[in-house]
């Protein structure tokens, strides 16, 4: 088990649709102040996870090939990502769909579509939510 950080710095985002990516990089680089790397496929962020340790992983669901559900189930085989929080960001959020993510560890979940300029705040507020439920 690796130590859980209590503040937010580094994130791994997985989208597959190049201007929500581009976007959504830009806004936490510049309003919330994260170090992203970003992806455009499960694959690809498997791959890259292999030298970078982030503090929270954000994903898309809808993705060809390998989908949000599959790349964290994947993430989680590295010995590293095996307890790195994890978010989902989705247009998918019925109850039952929130249950799902929940139930492979999720810590949270942002609707889509995103509202840019809220998209830094919405992922702090669910980091401090988790941080005072632990």
């Amino acid at each position: 088990m690796y130590p859980v950080p209590t503040d937010l710095r580094s994130i791994l985002y997985v989208e597959d649709d190049l201007h929500v990516r581009t976007t959504a990089k830009l806004v936490l680089e510049v309003i919330g102040n994260f170090n992203v790397r970003d992806c455009s496929s499960g694959r690809q962020a498997v791959l890259a996870a292999e030298d970078f340790h982030p503090d929270l992983i954000l994903l898309d669901v809808m993705m060809p090939e390998l989908d949000g559900l599959a790349t964290l189930k994947a993430l989680r085989q590295l010995p590293h990502m095996a307890d790195t929080p994890a978010m989902f960001v989705t247009g998918l959020t019925m109850p039952e769909d929130l249950a799902r993510y929940i139930g492979v560890g999720a810590i949270g979940v942002i609707p889509k579509p995103l509202v840019p300029l809220r998209l830094a705040g919405q992922v702090s507020e669910l980091w401090q939510q988790r941080l005072q439920a632990a």
